[in-house]
């Protein structure tokens, strides 16, 4: 079993930045891919990054490329999502999410089995 806690959403403007946590109970989270997800009012829940066992591994929405990192620090059970020139189409809550299912990459919503409770992100034009 997994808990999964995210902290670090907020308020920012345009072209601004924001660095989400998720910390993780269980001795078994550097086995597990990780990920994490976004859901904007009226809107389905969307991939929007995940990450290896390892951390050596990343894949990104291409609606995030080259603005979001993914990270991981199996040691303090944390992953982290660090997103730059933020837009107000990435307002959303943005979900952690873990999958035991495999070790490696994942954009696949229905293999991740453990989530957290979410963090808003709002960004203001």
């Amino acid at each position: 079993q997994v808990q999964l806690v995210e902290s670090g959403g907020g308020l920012v403007q345009a072209g601004g930045s924001l660095r989400l946590s998720c910390a993780a109970s269980g001795r078994a989270f550097s086995s597990y891919a990780m990920g994490w997800f976004r859901q904007a009012p009226g809107k389905e829940r969307e991939f929007v990054a995940s990450i290896n066992w390892s951390g050596g591994s990343t894949y990104y929405a291409d609606s995030v490329k080259g603005r979001f990192t993914i990270s991981r620090d199996n040691a303090k059970n944390t992953l982290y999502l660090q997103m730059n020139s933020l837009k107000p189409e990435d307002t959303a809550v943005y979900y952690c999410a873990a999958c035991d299912r495999t070790s490696y990459v994942t954009a696949l919503l229905y293999q991740y089995n453990y989530w957290g409770q979410g963090t808003q992100v709002t960004v203001s034009s």
